[in-house]
């Protein structure tokens, strides 16, 4: 299992989350989850404040929370930006190259198959929230 991914039994992850909705009044919050179809960009002006940021993925055919991952990244967040629900080996992958750092799927996942997954290709063919240089820039500097 690589070193930088986490997984929810941690103890470094252990906070108590506060819903999107209710975050604005709970001022000393530094943890809160996103459900599907909510708005991350209204954490951006608070991202210096949470450590967590919990995505939900409630099927794995739903991809929203993609979109939220990469534009928290995208935005600054520095923090722990964790997947959790329907998250299938399949989509570690990508889910790191949104910019997801830990996960807590409702089923286990064999880590040997979370190392292959992420070790399958060298290569990168578009820019992402992680620091893999796409291959066709590598090609032509």
């Amino acid at each position: 299992m690589p070193n930088n991914l986490r997984y929810r039994d941690d103890e470094a992850s252990d906070q108590p989350l506060v819903a999107l909705d209710a975050f604005p009044g709970q001022s000393n919050a530094t943890a809160v989850r996103i459900e599907p179809g909510e708005d991350a960009r209204k954490l951006i002006p608070h991202l210096d404040r949470l450590a967590l940021i919990e995505v939900a993925f409630p099927a794995f055919r739903d991809g929203r929370g993609y979109s939220s991952a990469r534009i928290l990244r995208e935005a600054g967040y520095k923090g722990e930006l964790r997947a959790h629900g329907d998250v299938l080996v399949d989509q570690i992958a990508y889910m790191r190259r949104c910019g997801f750092d830990s996960f807590a799927p409702d089923a286990p996942l064999d880590p040997a198959a979370v190392e292959s997954a992420l070790s399958n290709y060298d290569n990168v063919y578009q820019g992402a929230a992680d620091s893999a240089v796409p291959i066709w820039k590598l090609r032509h500097g």
